[in-house]
């Protein structure tokens, strides 16, 4: 612990409070991405093969074998799809129950976004703040100037905008990721929901009787 503590004195030391502040943003940032994997490895998120099985059952006709499947399936999305098989005659009402799933899923992407945009700006202040800090100690050096001075304070003012784009890079690639997994999602959900609020022609007075019986 007491040497951690060193190693970030050390950094305050050499890049300022800028980059001390960065290496908290990044260990944050760190902790909400381990913290939408986990969450989504626990939703199962992509992972819609019974579904998927149990749509094609349902677009045939076939709606007891459709909700057999929807019941071995272990996805998120299981509810939504139950739900609609068992009465989807309110669409919206099942919309919202979908991107009800999908914010929670959501959860911390704009704090993904918000360090992504930021981190680089945070960098070029720190970087601002070493070369003004860099050039007053030139100007107190007066005629005996030594180039070690500014090329030195030049360096250390540079390495703020470097962590900051570090921080940035991998912030924006992930959040790409998982945005582009949530939009495969809000499309399979929309599939799954047009598939059984309006099966196939010649299923659909099949399924109106059996809801209806039910």
């Amino acid at each position: 612990m007491t040497g951690m503590v060193d190693a970030l004195r050390q950094i305050a030391e050499l890049g300022g409070p800028v980059v001390l502040m960065l290496l908290v943003i990044s260990v944050l940032t760190a902790t909400v991405v381990l913290l939408k994997l986990w969450q989504m490895r626990v939703a199962h998120v992509g992972q819609h093969r019974a579904l998927k099985t149990a749509l094609e059952l349902w677009d045939m006709g076939d709606i007891a074998g459709a909700k057999a499947q929807v019941s071995r399936s272990r996805s998120y999305l299981k509810q939504l799809v139950s739900m609609a098989m068992q009465d989807g005659s309110d669409s919206d009402r099942l919309h919202a129950e979908a991107e009800t799933r999908f914010a929670r899923l959501e959860g911390g992407f704009r704090f993904l976004d918000t360090v992504s945009q930021l981190s680089p700006l945070l960098g070029l202040f720190g970087t601002v703040l070493g070369m003004i800090s860099a050039f007053q100690a030139l100007q107190d050096a007066g005629a005996q100037v030594d180039p070690q001075i500014l090329a030195g304070g030049i360096w250390v003012a540079l390495m703020t905008t470097a962590v900051g784009l570090a921080v940035a890079m991998p912030t924006s690639l992930v959040l790409s990721w998982f945005e582009g997994r949530m939009d495969a999602e809000r499309v399979f959900a929309e599939r799954a929901l047009q598939t059984i609020l309006n099966p196939s022609r010649d299923n659909s007075a099949e399924m109106v009787q059996t809801r209806n019986a039910a």
